[in-house]
């Protein structure tokens, strides 16, 4: 298996932080948010890793190199100065994720999952298998409810996808490479029966605001 983190994001509302510095780069606990990332990665025996590139690209392969600090490869999926979303920089990565079903991490969560705990693999219809945690304070509503294991719709979903999964190359059939979001494909697997869910129940939070990213440094350290 292999391993795919999302990194291309502008993190508009981090500035003037991510002015000069990409969001994935942000210090926690004295290393950067995505370097927590590929350490969880390296424990679980992934050994290849796609990062995806968009605003302030270039200080990420500066920052992380080919990824032999962590007993990793490393390629980058340059997307340019106009990110292509979640799925047009998968749609993009897959030449180099091959056809097998992968990892995906949002750059910018900070969560306390064990990576070793992740499922090597998905039942046999499924197309994605998403980490789901409870709706948060500063969450006006949830994305999804899990029955029996089983990622649904409804009206008034409870839990928030935690931006960890595993994907199928397969949710992206036909896709071109341009710039659109992930969601509709997924929920029509969704609607389809074709994604799993898994509720983490630790410690996990988007490090999208000043305030969220300032209540991680103050738990963890910068």
């Amino acid at each position: 298996m292999k391993a795919m983190i999302l990194a291309a994001g502008y993190g508009k509302r981090l500035r003037p932080l991510t002015d000069h510095t990409p969001k994935p780069l942000v210090s926690i606990g004295g290393k950067p948010l995505i370097v927590h990332h590929l350490e969880k990665i390296a424990q679980t025996g992934i050994k290849e890793v796609v990062i995806n590139l968009g605003h302030l690209g270039a200080k990420i392969p500066e920052a992380l190199g080919n990824g032999d600090t962590w007993g990793l490869s490393i390629q980058y999926s340059e997307e340019g100065p106009d990110p292509l979303e979640t799925g047009g920089g998968m749609a993009k990565a897959l030449p180099l994720l091959g056809s097998e079903t992968f990892l995906l991490v949002n750059g910018d969560v900070w969560c306390d999952l064990d990576f070793s705990s992740i499922p090597r693999s998905l039942e046999s219809n499924d197309q994605s298998l998403l980490y789901l945690v409870q709706q948060p304070e500063w969450r006006e509503r949830g994305d999804f409810s899990l029955v029996n294991g089983r990622v649904v719709e409804s009206e008034s979903p409870q839990y928030l996808y935690a931006g960890i999964a595993l994907y199928h190359p397969s949710i992206l059939e036909g896709a071109k490479v341009e710039k659109f979001s992930i969601v509709p494909r997924l929920k029509q697997a969704i609607a389809s029966d074709r994604v799993a869910g898994i509720l983490h129940q630790g410690e996990w939070d988007d490090v999208g605001t000043p305030e969220r990213l300032h209540a991680i440094q103050a738990n963890h350290g910068n």
